[in-house]
């Protein structure tokens, strides 16, 4: 009874790891999907001017 109790609870324990890994891979994956659609809008706003640009000089 006392093997099953402690494998229970080394159970527990890296599950409790396992669920920490998972939320904190979950996280950087967000911020960095929102870092990057961040990135891409910038960058299509300049090169949306630049073509204003280009467009007036001609």
């Amino acid at each position: 009874m006392e093997k099953l109790i402690e494998f229970g609870r080394m159970f527990l324990s890296y599950g409790l790891l396992m669920l920490i890994i998972v939320v904190v891979s979950a996280v950087a994956i967000f911020i960095g999907i929102t870092m990057a659609k961040k990135k891409n809008e910038k960058n299509e706003a300049l090169a949306g001017s630049e073509e204003d640009l280009k467009a007036e000089k001609v």
